[in-house]
């Protein structure tokens, strides 16, 4: 049986036609039909990846986006949006989502995100002893585990997206090199998302909270006034 997907989206249309071409494609789909539904579905059922439309009945994908983040499901989340807003984009990465798709779309690039997003987010590794771990980055109290899709700070997991791993990651191997939000957006993202750059400025802001002590003053992560950001050894006499 493939991955374990949950579709979530109140046109029986769309939540269909979803079902059918990720079906198709070797995935094992369940929908539900409104926000409160796909919530508790989440949660039960534990699928691989989410696919959830924005305007749902009974509470939104923005609300079932945020409340799953605050139980520490970490999920990866495909967020679907009739609206071409910048705004509604916006937000649903801040709560946590890991891509979006503006309605109408293709089913093949549908099922194209989704294998991106999975590939992105394998977190499964065979049991390997303790000197058999593979790489390990460490840059301060920064320890990422990039076999096991993992990150450490002060010794204590951190809880990433997907993403927001994907992004840690990217910087850390090119530690001290200034990198532009376009290159970001190409290196982790992996398409074209010309125009929104502020996507990278709401992950590199989550990434602050998690391993910076002052978020305002950044040990690791710095802005490069005009060009992107730079991960660096930190100097904690600053």
């Amino acid at each position: 049986m493939g991955k374990k997907l949950l579709v979530v989206d109140d046109e029986q249309s769309i939540a269909t036609l979803l079902q059918y071409n990720l079906q198709q494609a070797g995935f094992n789909v369940m929908t539900a039909k409104d926000g409160e539904e796909g919530y508790y579905m989440a949660i039960e059922e534990r699928p691989d990846l989410i696919v959830l439309d924005l305007m749902l009945p009974k509470m939104d994908g923005i609300e079932v986006c945020k409340r799953l983040r605050q139980q520490k499901i970490m999920t990866p989340i495909l967020m679907l949006t009739a609206k071409d807003d910048e705004f509604d984009k916006v937000l649903g990465l801040e709560l946590g989502a890991d891509d979006y798709m503006t309605k109408p779309f293709s089913p093949r690039e549908v099922v194209a995100r989704v294998k991106a997003i999975l590939r992105r987010a394998q977190i499964s590794v065979p049991e390997v002893t303790a000197d058999e771990e593979g790489e390990r980055i460490f840059i301060g109290d920064l320890k990422i585990l990039p076999e096991h899709y993992e990150a450490y700070f002060l010794d204590e997991r951190l809880e990433l997206t997907p993403k927001e791993f994907e992004l840690l990651l990217y910087l850390s191997k090119h530690k001290g090199r200034v990198l532009t939000r376009d290159q970001l957006l190409s290196a982790v993202w992996n398409y074209d998302f010309a125009g929104d750059t502020r996507i990278v400025d709401v992950h590199i802001s989550h990434l602050r909270e998690k391993i910076e002590k002052n978020s305002r003053k950044p040990l690791y992560i710095k802005t490069i006034r005009g060009l992107g950001y730079k991960l660096e050894e930190p100097k904690f006499d600053e």
